[in-house]
């Protein structure tokens, strides 16, 4: 397949399974008040600030906002990706535990083992010992059934950013497995060594392009109309 192909076919797979399922989940389920776990507290303030009064609009919006905008596409978006590379058979999914694919590295053609990452800041310094524990089991498990497996195969791939944005809790992690980013990443499993600048450049494209239908509106109104009619608010 040609860069210009895979470039094309992933840039579908971005506007149709990741962009509109946010659209989808935006209108069918985060539109809906059973979906929210309310703190009538903050709430309530997060209204004051948003419309200046505690209103059915302003308590749709303050619970709305952050889950459409925030939690909703950036928790799908890893995993979305990952199955992406095992659909178009640039990786496979890993068998090992703690591992999310395995890909033959375009670059040194010998196999990785990946987890994934989206972002250079989406650890937590928690996160970096149970992480390293999970890549040392690999490790042994490797030596244990005589598999031809160094450190160096055992990789973090972040999905997008550059090296010089690595948080600390990832370099740390780099003392001793390699954490492959952005650019070096993209290279590494598709084989062409400006994919990423390309796919970004493809993505910023598309996504000017794409016609809302004023989606986001719609689910903040629909959420409010529901508000209004229940027992939880005193709006009065």
């Amino acid at each position: 397949m040609s860069e210009k192909e895979l470039l094309s076919i992933i840039t579908n797979y971005f506007e149709k399974k990741i962009f509109d399922n946010h659209k989808i989940n935006a209108l069918k389920t985060h539109s809906q008040l059973k979906s929210y776990k309310i703190n009538p507290i903050i709430v309530k303030y997060l209204s004051k600030i948003l419309e200046d009064d505690f209103t059915a609009i302003g308590i749709a919006k303050a619970l709305y906002y952050p889950r459409i905008l925030g939690t909703s596409i950036n928790t799908s978006f890893g995993t979305r990706i990952q199955n992406m590379f095992v659909e178009l058979e640039l990786a496979e999914g890993s068998l090992i535990k703690g591992m999310d694919i395995e890909f033959i590295d375009k670059i040194d053609n010998r196999k990785k083992w990946c987890q994934l990452k989206s972002g250079p800041n989406t650890i937590n310094s928690e996160d970096v010992k149970p992480l390293l524990r999970k890549f040392s089991t690999v490790t042994n498990l490797a030596r244990t059934n005589s598999i031809n497996l160094n450190n160096s195969d055992l990789i973090l791939g972040v999905l997008y950013g550059e090296e010089d944005q690595l948080s600390q809790h990832y370099k740390k992690i780099n003392e001793e497995f390699p954490v492959i980013i952005g650019k070096e990443f993209w290279h590494r499993i598709t084989g062409f060594q400006d994919f990423y600048e390309a796919l970004v450049s493809n993505l910023d494209k598309m996504t000017l392009s794409l016609d809302t239908e004023d989606f986001f509106k719609k689910g903040y109104m629909a959420l409010a109309k529901e508000i209004e009619s229940s027992d939880l608010f005193d709006l009065e």
